[in-house]
Parts: C-alpha cells; sequence; structure tokens
C-alpha cells in the first residue's frame, strides 16, 4: 500500500472566491446542469473539466442525480455506459441528453452550450442488441440503391458506422482512390437514410452498396466499439496535415499534397516558406482562417439572407432570391451560405452579378470576391460530363457579417470582442427558365444529386444537370419551373430538400 508522507500540518486560507466554484450569481446558464462521467475519464480529468466548465459559468453536477440535463462521457463503448446509467436508477433518464465529450469540448470552446447535433449523442445501448446464436438477423429494411429513392433526414441512427466511413473516403480521396472513396461514400449514403440502427452484421444483407471491406469496417465498429483501420488514418501524419492544409479556403487536396511532399507540415511552415507563393484565395483563407473555419449558424445565414436580399431589391424588384445548400436541407450549422438569384428580366442575370458585388462594396462589407462571369450556352447542351461545373454566373464571396445583424448574437468565441466575422458566402445567377435546375442542383446534399443524374441515366436514359434535364428517347429537353417537375419527368416520388442529407 502507497503511504504519503507526513507533512506539517498548513492551516488553510479561504480561497478568494474567483478563484473557485462560482458564486450563484455567476451561473450564466441556468436550465443546463451537466454531469461529467468519470468512467473512462479518470478522476483528475473529470475535476479538471469540471472547474473548466464552472469558470465559464456552467452548473456541473457532482452527483448524478434527476436534476442533471446533459451527461457527458468519454467513453466510446455506447452499450457498457448505457447499461451502467440504466443501473442509476434515474427516473428521468429518457429526458436526459447523453453526450459525447466533443459536445463539451464544443461548448468550452464557444463559452455557451452550443446546439445539439446528433454527431454529439450517444446512442441507447438498446438499439445494438446481441444477436441470439443460430437465429437469423432480419433484415433492416428494403432500400434502393440511389439516393435520391431515399429520405435522409439529418437524424443519423448509424452515426458510429458512417463517421468511420467518411474518414476512410477521405483517405482514399487525398490518395486519389476515387473507386474507393466512392464506394464508402455511397456506404454512408446507405447507412444514413435506416430509420434504425444496424444491430449486427446480418442487418446488412440485403442492404446495397455494401461491399466486403464497408462490412469488415462494421464488423469491427461492432464487436470493438471502434475501428482500428480509421484510428490508424486519424493518427497519419501525412492525414492530419492534408485535412489541416484543406481547411484553408483556396486549397485542394493537390496543392495540399504538393506541400506535404515539400515537408511542410503547419500553417508556419507554409507562411514562412519563401518559396511558396500563395494566390488571392489562399491568402485571404489564411487571413480570416479563425473565422471561416468556424461553423456559420442558421441564425447566421439568415442574417446574410437579409443582407442580399436589400442589395439585390435595391437593384431590380422583381429578382427571386433563395437559399441553397446545406441550410435548406434544414442544417442547424454549414460552412458557407449559398443562395441563388434569378430575374425575369432577359439576360440581366449577366449583369445583376456585378452589380450587386458593387453594391456590397459601397457597404464597406465585401472582404474577398471571386466573380465568374456566366459561359452558359443552350447550344452546347445536354454536357455529357458528369457533376461538371455549372456554366452561370456566379461568385465566391467573403462578407463581414455585424453582430448587431444577427439574432442572438455571432457564432464566435467568447473572448471575440470585434462585434463582427468573416463568412463565405455564395452567389449564382441562372436564367429564369434554369432555375429549378440550378435550384436542385445548389441544394444537395453531393451525393443525393451525384445518385439522381446516376438514376437519370441508367435508368431513363436521360441526362440531368444543373443546367437542363435531357431525353435522349425523345432526342429533346424537358421543360421544367420546379423541383416538382422534374421529378415527374423521372418518375420519382418528390423528395422535399430536408430529406435529401444523404
Amino acid at each position: 500500500m502507497f503511504h504519503s508522507p507526513i507533512l506539517p500540518r498548513v492551516r488553510k486560507r479561504p480561497r478568494p472566491a474567483e478563484a473557485g466554484i462560482p458564486r450563484r450569481e455567476e451561473v450564466k446558464f441556468d436550465d443546463v446542469r451537466l454531469y461529467l462521467v468519470e468512467r473512462k475519464m479518470g478522476r483528475s480529468r473529470r475535476s479538471f473539466l469540471t472547474q473548466l466548465a464552472r469558470s465559464k459559468g456552467f452548473i456541473v453536477e457532482d452527483i448524478l442525480s434527476d436534476v442533471v440535463t446533459h451527461i457527458v462521457s468519454e467513453d466510446s463503448q455506447a452499450s457498457s455506459l448505457w447499461t451502467w446509467l440504466k443501473g442509476c436508477d434515474l427516473r428521468n433518464l429518457t429526458s436526459m441528453l447523453v453526450l459525447d465529450i466533443s459536445w463539451f469540448t464544443d461548448s468550452m470552446r464557444e463559452g455557451r452550450p452550443v446546439a445539439v447535433e446528433t454527431r454529439h449523442l450517444i446512442q441507447v445501448c438498446d438499439t445494438l442488441p446481441t444477436v441470439p446464436e443460430g437465429s437469423t438477423p432480419t433484415p433492416v429494411t428494403t432500400v434502393s440503391q440511389y439516393a435520391c429513392q431515399r429520405r435522409t433526414t439529418i437524424e443519423n441512427s448509424n452515426k458510429i458506422f458512417t463517421d468511420a466511413f467518411e474518414v476512410l473516403a477521405d483517405s482514399y480521396e487525398f490518395s486519389e482512390i476515387e473507386g474507393s472513396c466512392l464506394a464508402f461514400r455511397r456506404a454512408a449514403s446507405v447507412l444514413k437514410s435506416l430509420p434504425c440502427v444496424v444491430r449486427c452484421l446480418g442487418d446488412t444483407e440485403d442492404l446495397p452498396c455494401l461491399g466486403d471491406h464497408t462490412k469488415a469496417v462494421m464488423e469491427e465498429i461492432l464487436q470493438y466499439g471502434r475501428s482500428f483501420e480509421v484510428e490508424k488514418i486519424l493518427s497519419d501524419e501525412r492525414f492530419q496535415t492534408l485535412k489541416l492544409f484543406t481547411s484553408v479556403f483556396g486549397v485542394g487536396p493537390k496543392t495540399a499534397e504538393k506541400w506535404y511532399r515539400r515537408g511542410l507540415r503547419s500553417f508556419s511552415d507554409i507562411l514562412t516558406e519563401p518559396d511558396i507563393h500563395l494566390n488571392r484565395m489562399q491568402q485571404t483563407g489564411f487571413l480570416h482562417y479563425e473565422d471561416i473555419s468556424r461553423a456559420v449558424s442558421k441564425a447566421e445565414a439568415r442574417a446574410l439572407g437579409n443582407i442580399i436580399d436589400e442589395a439585390v431589391h435595391a437593384i431590380t424588384l422583381d429578382a427571386m432570391i433563395a437559399l441553397t445548400g446545406g441550410f435548406r436541407r434544414g442544417k442547424e450549422f454549414g460552412h458557407d451560405v449559398d443562395f441563388i438569384v434569378t430575374t425575369p428580366e432577359l439576360d440581366r442575370e449577366r449583369t445583376l452579378l456585378p452589380d450587386i458585388i458593387d453594391r456590397l462594396e459601397q457597404q464597406g462589407i465585401l472582404l474577398y470576391c471571386d466573380y465568374q462571369a456566366s459561359t452558359f450556352d443552350i447550344t452546347k447542351l445536354p454536357s455529357h460530363r458528369f457533376e461538371a461545373m455549372d456554366h452561370f454566373a456566379k461568385c465566391f464571396l467573403i462578407l463581414r457579417l455585424e453582430g448587431s445583424k444577427v439574432e442572438g448574437g455571432l457564432n464566435c468565441a467568447e473572448e471575440d470582442r470585434r462585434g463582427w466575422r468573416a463568412v463565405r458566402v455564395d452567389l449564382v445567377l441562372p436564367p429564369m427558365d434554369r432555375y429549378a435546375f440550378a435550384l436542385l442542383g445548389w441544394t444537395g446534399s453531393r451525393q443525393f444529386e451525384r445518385d439522381l443524374r446516376r438514376f437519370a441515366r441508367s435508368e431513363r436514359r436521360m441526362l440531368l444537370d444543373n443546367h437542363a434535364l435531357y431525353d435522349k428517347t425523345k432526342n429533346e429537353f424537358l421543360a421544367a419551373t420546379t423541383e416538382k417537375d422534374i421529378f415527374a419527368h423521372l418518375g420519382l416520388e418528390y423528395i422535399e430538400p430536408w430529406q435529401r442529407n444523404a
């Protein structure tokens, strides 16, 4: 047994209030009561994180009881955690949020309780029961190989698998192995659409797009609670470096790989290397990195929508503006904000965008602009290039967003006192008769659009992109004024934007 040395007794001096647990008036978030699970976390780390949270105005309970609203754990084994929780005799367990440590770290960084996303939740262990030996597992459900025939909401019951698949897909993308990258993205898309958790490998028997490699990863996760292959990738220096470099606005995988091969490993390496010549987009990406690498909230997207709406309608009253991308699909946060602007005035979309840019510059909120003029030519359609970038006029902007414009304030660090932040905004201006196609394409998700075009080509002998829908059998373009028209031409049930999170 370990015995500590006997030390002279020292009278303890009372600690000043600011050094200890916050006084009642220092509590900022009365409706949130945390409990940090010591299992896997350890006593010393739990003590440190408790003091950290209390210093930021959070209430942290020392004892797990029914007053707790948020349970935070570092235990990656959901089944063992939930078994332990259910043995704690809590009446309100079903109403408590059981969260991964990532929610806690996000909240500490922001200085407030961040919105709980699906990725933060530790799912109830009832969703991962063991299948009795000798029994025949029941397939989860019958699903289509095409994302455009599946309804996929933001909720993801199989996040433990899809997160692993996304890491593997990114790794293959960095190595330019397109087939394997696409295979893991398709597999992730299938699992995201399922209404329930995959409980055992037998549940995947009738699911499409799951190959031997994807099933091997799933089997490992089901058995051990994690994938050792994924953990190896996440700890790999090359993968970590490429992820870091590609997080910069204007830096793609090829540039990141080139920098890595030159021995560069950090931002400071890049910025101090005399032979590295950054283009204007990359310079801006580094200049505003802290802002544009931080998620954009829905409230910030709405505020930017008001700014764009005001700028557009100050120029022309008959314009239409639509928020697209992840926010149209119901997401709470995104990396940027996308808008489609169109007008019934013939050819006006070719000159409207420069006018909008000028107005934003006059307001003093334009921090960066990459304008691409329209190269759209109906005579060059249909395009046989799969996922070709559309030819509409567009611009990639970084705008200065004032906190006073955002309901509830900016999504920024607590210590940030500037009162504004930089946000990426993309504007695209299709002609009015191309609006439905552009809206469908820019809404996403990427995998949904990829499968929608694959379905059109393989099942309907049609060509679909952001410009048009072409029927190769009839040798004619099919007109559409709404997204529903396009689904109808393809013989598909209409899927709402919030169900396209493939």
